[in-house]
Parts: structure tokens; C-alpha cells; sequence
């Protein structure tokens, strides 16, 4: 073991104002400046950048640092400059600076006052970069991101592959590669294609002993769960990841309508909207971001308490990195996946057109994704065991199904004929084709190989594939089988599943989850047909009257038929759930709500009510954007007969849209348009029939105020009135 290198602590103190360093770092560093190739395998939080920026400071000549992101260069030069007294010290260099830029980049690393150049493998293998390279110092070469050499690495670049010949052109320095997520096979790729094999490795453990893990079922309620999810963590920064750019937008949307501060961010946005979004995150102007992959890399937000999946990631080396930006500082972190094996389905489809091998490889990591959703281990366990390490206990008391362990079945029998059938196909098959034959499923594939005419084919017939499949996954996790990924996945019996063969013990395990995509917890929507609860209606009806009586307006003001019966379904008991129910926004909730919930709550804890726990979420007519652009129009006063020519619609369709906008509880202003029409005298009549009527039924209204105002007039001023009095 090295000793440790003469500067490295008063480096530290000195440029970034730290005591003393976390986990590896300090040794890691010691063999950098020693000359060594290092390699480095460290979680997203460890504090990898500083295990090159350092050295780099302390240092000879620049270090070249290769990084896979434009944006990501940016934050991290930006990040070096905020440690210095100059801001020439770091710079990057790629497509987007000018020729006078680019001069001045160079002209500082002549001078030597440059100690870190961020450059992406296409800027690296230019010629002219390669030229002006050789006629510099170099210090050592920083390969962040160095998942991104392999094929089986979640950000695959082809570029990469090319770092080691243009680094042997430029001139042969110390080489260090840096990666937060790379299993024992993509760690053989990096050192391998890097020419690397003797390096220094430093690996520190996966484990984030912060992170609750939780996977649940992605149903049609995903959206309201999502919501109910992000308030529950109210005020608190949070990440949402998405698979494509419309789910990013529609999702952002809906956060907003549902009065959550969030911005999307997507690789399609004009960029300097992307910057400011990302920005205002940062910066906490908002809550959320909702965002594809292409957010996160190199973002140090230390304070993100929550990360949501939407979308199941492609491989869970994405899963593990973008999870990882939770809790970076230690404390709390969720970390919330919806898991659909339909998405993973469609996921396959978009690989098709690939290369065979591509295909396969991609097909690999969605089914390790699938296991690990759908598994009722240990999630740590599981997760852990993907990168290659074992974790102990038997219940981490930090995920999901932890929390909530299923009862073990016993599988002696299952894992014997397992073992039996792999061994019998002589390992060289992957986990489908052995169950099928297992089964007794005579597939196209079994019968080829002629597996239907062994004696294991259907040994276990009767036995659902799901069960088999467990039994599979936890028996690697047991160390009795290994799946080998660089085969695509074909299993093999380890020495310890040869011993079981021999001398059988008790196998207990929990059987998988079961994902019901359909399931919904409770469907209340703005068509509410009944109350659940006639009792609690009939009480909330004489409520209403009661407090319509007092204030002098009509009962329908206060809250309509159909909230009342959602009310009578779901038992709100705070202001915050109220505004979930449909027709009831935040302004009615807080103007005539607080009576309302508590003569629910009484009414609950009187009767001991289990309450369902999924209200219902503020829409706008399922993510419409028609009426987004309505509230949009209308909020910068536009005139409302240029919004239906703009949109192609007829009036009254439009009056539809903003009737709807209005019952389902958001208040609008349409005042400056009826000003136009109607004289304040008038405007004042139809406004009177509405608050002595016992009724807002539009044809009521006709009969009675036709022909002397026309049914657009009517049906405008029942708009203002219901948005005025009601929202």
C-alpha cells in the first residue's frame, strides 16, 4: 500500500475547503500521482470528479478529461471555476465554442495556467486537436463516464472505443477510468479496450443504505399516484424520469395544473430553455424536474429527497445511476419505480433494426430489469448482487419488499430438477428454453434440439412458469446457479448447486410480485354516478344547504351533486384532499371546505371508516392541451372569438372547454371579454338570476331569460358566475 502523497490534504483544504476525505479517494489519488493507471468503480454521490480535479491541480502540465456531454462539461467546468481565483484554470472544448474561443482555450493551456481540459472522444479524435495535444504537457487522462466503452454499458458510445489509439498518438500519461455503474463484465470491457489490464482498481461498495427502494405496479391511476406521491413530499426537490419527450411535457403539465412547481427538460427543448430549467431546479425556483435521461449526469444537487421512474429504465445500470441522484447528502431518499412489462415490451420493439448482437444485448438487460421489478427479495440484495457484490442480511428494513415480506414457500423439489435439467442440456442454454423443457412445452426451439426426448422434458409438469422462474432468480442469488452474461444470460450450476444435487437442504423463497396493470385502487371521475356512503352524502347535503342558507346563494354554488357524492366515496379529512375532488379547487376548498371535512372526519372516526387512499387529482380533461391553451388565452386576455378562429372550433365548443375548465374547480376570468359584449347592466341581470336560482340547468335559464339575451350571453355570464362564486 502506497503512502500517502506529500500535498493531497492541504490540496484539499486549500481548493475545495474539505478535511478529510470519503472512502477511497485519498488512495486513489496517491496512485494517480504515483504514475499508475487507475481504474475507479464508485456510486454516484462517492465523489469521483474529485479524484481527478485534485491531482490535477497539484499537478504538472493539464489533464485531459474526456466526458460524454456538452451540458455535463459545462457544469463541471463552471463547478472548477466556482474553486479557483481564475477562471482559466478549466475549460472545454467541443462543437459548440467559436474559432476565437477555441484560440483562447488553447492559448491559456500554452501558458499553462489551464490545469483540467474537458474535451468529448469526437472533439479528442479531430486532427487538429490531436496536433495541438502532442505540443503540451499532459498530466494524465481522466476517462469519466467509462461505462460508456462497453456494448454492455447503459450509455454505450462507439467513440469511446476509440480513446486508447489517440491517446498513444498524443503521448502515452497515466490513464484514469471513472464509473459509477459497471458490473464485472463491463468493468473487463473498460480496462480491456483501455489497455489498462494492470491498472490500480478501486471499487467501493453499491450500497446506499439512504435509498428506499420501491417498485409498484403501473396502473391507470399512475398519474394520480404520482401526484399524490410528490405532495406527500411537499416543498422537497424531486426527479421524474420518463422513457419519451411528449410523456415528459404531458406529465410537467399536469404537475402545474395540480399547483406543483415543475419544468420539463428533454434533449428536443430549445437549449436555452433546457438551461434555464435545469437551472431553476438547481436553484430551488422549482420542486420537480421531469426529465428523460438526459438530465442528471454530473448534477451535484445534493439535497434530492425523491426519484420517480414513470417509465422502467432499459438496463439497471440506468436504474442504479439515476436512482442515485437521491440523497446524495445522506439523508432521506426515495426512490419510486412504476413497472409495466408491456413498456419493457415496447422497449424490445425499438431495437428492432439493430444488430443481432445488439438486439441480444439489449434483450439481456431488459429481462435482468424485469427480475429485479418483479422479484420479492430484497431489493438492495438484488441490486447489489447485479454489480457484482453480496450483501449479508436478509432484510435491508429499507425497501419495499422488506417492509412488506411475503411469506416463503419451500422449493427443494424445484431447484433439484432445475439443477437436473440444466446440467441435462449440458449448460448451454439461457432460462426460457430450460423452463420450457422443464414444463413440458414442446416449443419450435425444445423440439429442434430434440429436448422433448429427454427425460427431464416436463419433469415439473403442472407447475406455473412464474413459480419456476423465482425459484431461478433466487437460486442465483444463492449462489447455486450463474447466469453468464457475456453468453446473453445461459445459466450454469456452481459448485455449491453441484453440492446441493447431492446432499439436498430445505430451499424456502418468496414467490415474485404480481403486477395487475389493469388494478385500479378506486375510479371516481367528474361522472360520478352515486355516493359510496348515502348516509355521509345525505349529511353533506344538509351541510351544504345549511351554509347556502347562510350566505344567501343557491346550493349548487357551493359545491355540485357530483362532489359531493366523490366526497361520500372518498372521505377527505384535510383542505388538500378536498381540492383531489373533482369540482373543488383550491379557491372553493379554502372559501367553504373547512366545514366539509370536518363533519367527514367526525363522521370516520365516529364509524371507524378504513378510507381509500387515492383521491382523485386535478385534470385537465385528460392532459387536453386545447384546454391548456384556453386557460393560457384566456389568462393573457385574449379575445375569445380569435381563440375559436385560432383553434379552428366552433364557439359553442369552445364555451364546452371552459365550462368544463371551470366545473372541474379552476377559476378563470372572462370579464374582460363580457365587458365587450354586454353592458354592466345586463351582465348584472343574468348574474342575479343565477344567485336566486335554485338551479344552474342551462335550459331553465333559457326559458326564463330568452329571447332577451341570446344562449352564448347566458351561457357566458353562468361561466362567470360558477367561476366567481364557486372557485
Amino acid at each position: 500500500m502506497s503512502k500517502t502523497f506529500p500535498g493531497l490534504e492541504e490540496g484539499l483544504k486549500y481548493h475545495f475547503g474539505f478535511d478529510k476525505f470519503k472512502g477511497n479517494q485519498e488512495a486513489i489519488m496517491t496512485s494517480l500521482l504515483e504514475g499508475h493507471d487507475t481504474f475507479v468503480l464508485m456510486p454516484t454521490g462517492g465523489g469521483k470528479s474529485l479524484c481527478y480535479q485534485l491531482p490535477a491541480l497539484l499537478s504538472e502540465g493539464t489533464a485531459i478529461v474526456v466526458s460524454p456531454l456538452i451540458a455535463l462539461m459545462k457544469n463541471q467546468v463552471d463547478a472548477m471555476r466556482n474553486f479557483s481565483e481564475n477562471d482559466n484554470v478549466a475549460h472545454f472544448l467541443n462543437s459548440s465554442l467559436t474559432r476565437t474561443a477555441i484560440e483562447q482555450v488553447k492559448a491559456d493551456i500554452i501558458s499553462g495556467r489551464t490545469k483540467l481540459l474537458y474535451v468529448a472522444p469526437e472533439s479528442l479524435t479531430k486532427e487538429e486537436n490531436i496536433e495541438f495535444l502532442k505540443t503540451v504537457p499532459i498530466s494524465f487522462y481522466a476517462i469519466d463516464e467509462a461505462h460508456c466503452i462497453s456494448e454492455w454499458g447503459h450509455d454505450f458510445r462507439p467513440e469511446y472505443r476509440r480513446i486508447r489509439p489517440i491517446v498513444n498518438e498524443i503521448g502515452s500519461r497515466p490513464v484514469i477510468a471513472l464509473t459509477a455503474t459497471a458490473t464485472p463484465k463491463v468493468q473487463h470491457d473498460i480496462q480491456k479496450n483501455l489497455g489498462m489490464t494492470d491498472a490500480r482498481v478501486f471499487k467501493s461498495s453499491f450500497n446506499r443504505e439512504n435509498l428506499f427502494y420501491e417498485v409498484r405496479p403501473k396502473s391507470k391511476n399512475v398519474d394520480k399516484e404520482v401526484i399524490r406521491f410528490v405532495k406527500q413530499h411537499a416543498g422537497k426537490s424531486g426527479i421524474i424520469y420518463c422513457l419519451s419527450r411528449k410523456s415528459v411535457e404531458e406529465l410537467a403539465t399536469l404537475l402545474q395544473i395540480n399547483n406543483i412547481r415543475a419544468l420539463p427538460y428533454h434533449a428536443g427543448m430549445d437549449p436555452a430553455t433546457r438551461s434555464a430549467n435545469q437551472d431553476a431546479f438547481l436553484h430551488e425556483k422549482v420542486d420537480v424536474i421531469v426529465a428523460t435521461i438526459a438530465f442528471g449526469m454530473g448534477i451535484d444537487k445534493p439535497d434530492v429527497r425523491f426519484v420517480v421512474h414513470y417509465d422502467m429504465p432499459k438496463s439497471l445500470e440506468g436504474y442504479y445511476q439515476e436512482t442515485g441522484r437521491a440523497g446524495r447528502d445522506g439523508g432521506e431518499g426515495h426512490c419510486l419505480t412504476f413497472y409495466s412489462y408491456k413498456d419493457l415490451q415496447k422497449m424490445e420493439k425499438f431495437m428492432q433494426g439493430k444488430p443481432v448482437s445488439e438486439q441480444e444485448i439489449g434483450r439481456q438487460l431488459l429481462m435482468e430489469t424485469a427480475a429485479y421489478a418483479e422479484s420479492s427479495v430484497c431489493r438492495r440484495k438484488s441490486l447489489l448482487h447485479y454489480f457484482g457484490e453480496e450483501y449479508a442480511p436478509h432484510n435491508c428494513e429499507n425497501c419495499d419488499n422488506c417492509v412488506n415480506p411475503k411469506k416463503k414457500v419451500e422449493a427443494k423439489d424445484e431447484l433439484l430438477a432445475l439443477i437436473e435439467t440444466i446440467s441435462a442440456l449440458k449448460e448451454k442454454f439461457k432460462a426460457d428454453h430450460i423452463i420450457d423443457v422443464m414444463v413440458g412445452k414442446a416449443t419450435a426451439d425444445v423440439s429442434s434440439y430434440h429436448h422433448d426426448d429427454l427425460e427431464v422434458f416436463g419433469c415439473v409438469q403442472g407447475t406455473d412458469a412464474r413459480v419456476l422462474r423465482t425459484v431461478l432468480r433466487q437460486a442465483i442469488l444463492n449462489g447455486y446457479l450463474s447466469s453468464d452474461i457475456e453468453n446473453y444470460g445461459i445459466l450454469h450450476v456452481t459448485p455449491a448447486g453441484k453440492a446441493f444435487l447431492k446432499k439436498p437442504t430445505s430451499f424456502k423463497v418468496a414467490l415474485d410480485n404480481e403486477f395487475d396493470e389493469d388494478e385500479e385502487v378506486i375510479n371516481i371521475n367528474s361522472s360520478v354516478s352515486g355516493a359510496a356512503d348515502p348516509e355521509m352524502y345525505a349529511i353533506l347535503v344538509a351541510l351544504r344547504k345549511q351554509i347556502a342558507t347562510q350566505l344567501g346563494l343557491p346550493p349548487y354554488v357551493i359545491f355540485q351533486d357530483p362532489s359531493l357524492e366523490a366526497m361520500a366515496t372518498t372521505y377527505p379529512i384535510s383542505l388538500e384532499e378536498l381540492q383531489n375532488i373533482p369540482g373543488v379547487g383550491a379557491g372553493k376548498a379554502k372559501r367553504y371546505g373547512e366545514e366539509f371535512v370536518k363533519i367527514i372526519k367526525k363522521y370516520v372516526d365516529d364509524n371507524e371508516i378504513e378510507r381509500p387512499e387515492d383521491l382523485r387529482v386535478r385534470s385537465v380533461a385528460n392532459k387536453s392541451k386545447l384546454k391548456i391553451q384556453i386557460i393560457q388565452a384566456i389568462d393573457r386576455k385574449i379575445d375569445l372569438t380569435e381563440l375559436v378562429a385560432s383553434q379552428g372550433i366552433e364557439f359553442s365548443q369552445l364555451l364546452d372547454e371552459i365550462e368544463a375548465i371551470v366545473n372541474a374547480g379552476t377559476r378563470i376570468n372572462i370579464s374582460y371579454f363580457l365587458d365587450e359584449i354586454m353592458d354592466p347592466a345586463d351582465q348584472q341581470e343574468v348574474y342575479d338570476y343565477f344567485k336566486e336560482s335554485e338551479s344552474d340547468d342551462l335550459k331553465e335559464a333559457y326559458a326564463e331569460l330568452c329571447p332577451d339575451y341570446t344562449e352564448e350571453e347566458v351561457r357566458l355570464m353562468r361561466i362567470k358566475f360558477l367561476s366567481e362564486m364557486g372557485n
